[in-house]
């Protein structure tokens, strides 16, 4: 399982996203990819991201059961804590 999730993406980018994956809500997509597809799809996140923010979370055979990469300006921000990827919060401006 592989989901998405995009604020403040261009069009173009949520269209292309909507090429491999279903677009559940706004800027929510979901599908089931092998690692290979999933990293040509963040790829295309990367590039066409822009002034946004975006998380992707599949699932991963670790113990939290899945695993996740963010991209962009956002409060929320991954911290590793003994092998366990949590997340942090930074303070409002």
């Amino acid at each position: 399982m592989l989901v998405i999730v995009l604020e403040n993406a261009p069009a173009r980018l949520r269209g292309r996203l909507a090429v491999w994956l279903l677009e559940v809500r706004s800027g929510v997509y979901v599908g089931n990819y092998s690692i290979k597809v999933r990293e040509m799809i963040w790829r295309n996140v990367e590039e066409g991201l822009e002034d946004g923010n975006a998380v992707m979370v599949w699932k991963s055979q670790n113990e939290a059961g899945y695993d996740f990469v963010t991209l962009g300006t956002n409060r929320r921000i991954p911290k590793e804590m003994d092998g366990i990827k949590l997340i942090s919060f930074l303070p409002d401006n």
